[in-house]
């Protein structure tokens, strides 16, 4: 081989190498900068490209207490990340011939109310089922001796309630889904939906720091999870202070919210997943990824298990958060996945993923409304919100905001007391959706919480206008009018 030819791929490698590290370089500026902004103790990041994991670093605090860092063993909490896995076990359950998706739930689990049996499994994995929501009766301290304390006496009484909506009518996300689909795993696996996920999706991956747990769990490497608290014992701090976040997931609910994990078990799981390894079917995997319609025909914001979505044209991403302290997305058409794990409730990594991914394929930053405003407004000022989203929606075709998405992103700046950017995002969903009555329902709540009283029963009306069975306006109307 001649020197000239040596020298060409010696270039080539340099080049290919710097290249590479400036990537990296420009992931580690957004982690810091979110890191410090969010002031999340300790995180995790995994990306991988083309099946292969080309970033798994950590950052920070991993326990506060004893000034343990976070490394790449380090085990988070993932919460609502579990339903991705639940639906995965599904999936295995439906290329194994035992479950078809259409089906109702009576066809699979016996003892069920009437106007629960026509209730598909596909309702169940979107949230668009209409059950009442385990969570209104379960007790927060699960497992001791009691009334709604144990799982016979929750199913017992879950069992009297009546059916929130139609099913197939609309969706409103609850964890009953999960402790069902959990039921029905139990019984056609032939056994506890725990070791049906390890041996089909653990064990085979080797992905020894994935396991169910809970606070009361003893988890070796574990990274305890932390909240900013504004209050404590029913009185007002003067500023908000860092406390340890104590949380219970009962072992009939796990599979909603029940596991564990490192970033770089969840980019193995990812890559088994894209390569065939879990589920074998490729149509299988795309319709899992898929959303299924209302009854209306309009299409769900949830896909089979999968909650954070985005049904692009170009640049399709489909993940989860868990949380608000877990997130990650997979973009099948480009070979992409990013996932991000912290110990901070409220640091809402979601809010972030696309950026972290535009560095890899700069088009995905452009391609996600929400990404877009969020970088523009941090510059602008979100007052601008309607100015920059309509002049953006003239030049970019690909600018086709969501309103489920921008809805969640404001509420999750509202619930880190980010008012003033809030209204203004839920301001511009009433813009952009002047025909949707949740979109005025949220925004009439932030403006209640902001005390503009008026405004907010406007809006609240203009909801309860648009859908007359809007029962949550009609009831903060109700409150409104007693207070006076």
């Amino acid at each position: 081989m001649s020197f000239r030819i040596i020298f060409s791929l010696y270039l080539l490698f340099i080049g290919t190498h710097l290249f590479a590290q400036d990537k990296i370089f420009n992931v580690e500026n957004i982690i810091k900068r979110e890191m410090q902004e969010r002031r999340i103790p300790g995180l995790q990041i995994a990306i991988v490209q083309n099946g292969k994991i080309v970033v798994n670093k950590s950052y920070g605090i991993a326990n506060i207490q004893d000034n343990v860092s976070v490394t790449n063993s380090t085990i988070f909490a993932i919460n609502s990340c579990t339903k991705v896995f639940t639906g995965v076990a599904i999936m295995q359950l439906v290329e194994d011939g035992k479950i078809d998706l259409s089906a109702p739930v009576s066809n699979y689990l016996d003892s069920l109310p009437n106007e629960w049996q026509p209730v598909t499994i596909n309702q169940m994995l979107t949230h668009t089922s209409g059950f009442p929501d385990l969570l209104k009766i379960l007790d927060p301290f699960v497992g001791s001796v009691g009334s709604l304390k144990n799982e016979e006496a929750i199913w017992e009484k879950l069992k009297t309630l009546p059916m929130d909506f139609k099913p197939g009518e609309r969706f409103s996300y609850n964890q009953t889904n999960g402790y069902l689909l959990g039921k029905i795993i139990n019984k056609l696996s032939g056994k506890p939906f725990a070791q049906m996920f390890s041996e089909r999706q653990f064990q085979p991956l080797g992905m020894r720091n994935t396991l169910f747990g809970d606070s009361r769990d003893v988890i070796l490497h574990f990274a305890p999870t932390y909240n900013y608290r504004q209050n404590i014992d029913g009185k007002r701090l003067p500023e908000e202070r860092l406390v340890n976040n104590y949380y219970e997931f009962p072992y009939f609910r796990r599979t909603a919210a029940g596991l564990n994990s490192t970033a770089e078990d969840m980019a193995n799981w990812i890559i088994a997943l894209q390569t065939g390894k879990l589920i074998k079917s490729k149509s299988l995997l795309n319709i899992m990824w898929s959303p299924i319609q209302f009854n209306d025909g309009k299409f769900t914001p949830w896909a089979l298990g999968w909650g954070m979505n985005k049904f692009r044209k170009k640049h399709k991403a489909v993940g989860m958060s868990g949380g608000g302290r877990a997130a990650f997305l997979v973009y099948p058409d480009d070979g992409l996945a990013v996932v991000v794990l912290t110990n901070l409730g409220g640091a809402f990594p979601e809010d972030f993923l696309e950026e972290l991914a535009g560095v890899y394929n700069p088009e995905i930053m452009n391609a996600d409304p929400v990404t877009f405003l969020r970088i523009n407004l941090r510059k602008a000022g979100f007052e601008k919100a309607i100015e920059i989203a309509e002049k953006e929606k003239k030049i970019n075709p690909q600018f086709i905001p969501s309103e489920f998405e921008i809805n969640e992103w404001a509420y999750r700046m509202m619930a880190k007391n980010q008012l003033k950017e809030a209204l203004e995002i839920f301001k511009l969903n009433v813009h952009l959706f002047p025909n949707s009555s949740n979109a005025y329902d949220s925004y009439a709540e932030v403006l209640l919480k902001t005390g503009n009283r008026e405004e907010a029963i406007k809006m609240y009306k203009k909801s309860i206008e648009l859908n007359p069975d809007n029962k949550n306006g009609k009831k903060v109307l109700e409150q409104i009018d007693k207070s006076k």
